[in-house]
């Protein structure tokens, strides 16, 4: 069996440093324009060079999206794009629209191109005919099962890829072709700026009486009937690998950076082990479903790999996440006294007991005895986000904090 390649969201230059970091083989980010995750930090081409070098020298690859649905008006700036794009080498591009394509093909010939699961790739005839276009990769759509996928893999060339996701937030709409967020507000999901109105609140009101709610919702705040759980298939690893899944795809470009390590050094471990034992991967399932759950989530489905969900893979109560841990920071180095340094991103304060994730799979209790400030004046707390703090860490014996750990803080119950 072939090791499927582990692919992990980066919304910023530092989330693809920290993705690389705990165990990405490829990474995917988006340029300031042609994506559909606009309010994404994103890439300016100045730090997609410098992701790009920085993937390369360990050896992961690096894929811009550019998967809009274009408009004519959008067709000279996406080929001025990709000329920018040719001169950095990324190692693909993923791509929705089939004039947008041709550019790529027309503009950027040495440079892989990647069908986005916004294509609706549902069968094995799609595959085909992009593949006869010069696409190396196709995204399948939400939708399939892992019978339908193993079926397309039957049909294909052995050198075509598949890329499936495995992880994340799942779009109410086909394949993610949402017209919502444009009827209520303006911003084309389809365009980059979806206002993710299916985890909005939803009553009916009857045409002939204007702001009556009729009582169909699940308790006293509403109904969320669009609201679903997210995916997650940790315990799932061997059945994605056998049915020929040539990459495992994560979804997220706009969490944080705790996001970012806790998916991929969790789904590294599971890959890993079941490569090196199927007895050692099943032996690990607890602490694969136990690490997954200290990133944001909104409860966990397969999605659509079993066949299709029931109301189970719905949330009607509410549209919140679960969160168990605040993200701190990510320590970038030490000083003279060997406190490390962080740009904080919550609030913490001194005495209190936090964990340092590590990208081998430890976490390691810790406690904070002391803040200081760029001028060296000691704080308290760190209630300022981005500020730039040392703090000295009370650690047990024989361990040391590195650079690209993470530090992070169990919610309370």
């Amino acid at each position: 069996m072939k090791r499927p390649e582990l692919l992990v969201p980066a919304g910023s230059l530092e989330t693809l440093r920290i993705a690389v970091i705990y165990g990405a083989d490829a990474v995917y980010i988006g340029g300031e324009a042609f994506g559909l995750r606009a309010k994404a930090k994103n890439f300016t081409l100045e730090e997609m060079a410098e992701g790009i070098a920085f993937a390369h020298a360990h050896r992961a690859k690096v894929y811009v999206t550019a998967n809009i649905f274009a408009h004519n008006a959008d067709l000279a700036g996406v080929r001025e794009y990709f000329a920018q794009l040719r001169q950095l080498k990324p190692d693909a591009l993923i791509i929705s629209d089939p004039g947008v394509f041709a550019i790529a093909r027309e503009v950027c010939p040495d440079i892989d191109r990647h069908i986005s699961t916004q294509a609706n790739n549902t069968n094995y005839e799609t595959f085909l005919f992009w593949y006869r276009q010069g696409a190396k990769r196709v995204v399948c759509a939400r939708e399939l099962t892992l019978a339908q996928i193993c079926e397309i893999r039957q049909h294909i060339p052995d050198e075509m890829e598949i890329e499936a996701f495995i992880h994340g937030a799942m779009c109410i709409s086909y394949s993610g072709r949402c017209l919502l967020s444009n009827y209520f507000t303006g911003k084309d999901a389809n365009q980059g700026e979806c206002t993710h109105p299916c985890r909005w609140n939803y009553a009916v009101v009857e045409e002939t009486r204007p702001g009556e709610y009729l009582p169909v919702y699940e308790n006293e705040r509403g109904t969320y009937i669009f609201n679903s759980k997210d995916l997650c298939m940790t315990g799932h690893i061997p059945d994605l690998v056998k049915v020929g899944i040539d990459s495992l795809k994560i979804e997220g470009r706009m969490k944080t950076a705790l996001y970012t390590a806790t998916t991929a050094r969790t789904y590294r471990r599971a890959l890993d082990d079941y490569f090196t034992s199927e007895a050692l991967y099943e032996q690990n399932l607890s602490w694969y479903e136990e690490q997954i759950s200290c990133g944001t989530y909104r409860q966990f489905t397969t999605g659509f790999f079993y066949g299709k969900p029931t109301q189970e893979a719905q949330i009607y109560e509410n549209n919140s996440f679960v969160k168990n841990y605040t993200y701190l920071g990510i320590v970038e180095g030490k000083n003279a006294a060997g406190h490390v340094m962080v740009r904080q991103r919550n609030k913490f304060s001194v005495g209190e007991q936090i964990e340092v994730m590590k990208p081998d799979g430890r976490n390691v209790a810790v406690c904070v005895r002391s803040i200081q400030d760029e001028t060296g004046m000691s704080l308290a707390s760190a209630p300022h986000p981005k500020q730039v703090l040392y703090i000295d860490l009370e650690c047990p014996s024989a361990f040391a904090c590195d650079q690209y750990d993470i530090l992070r803080k169990k919610e309370e119950d």
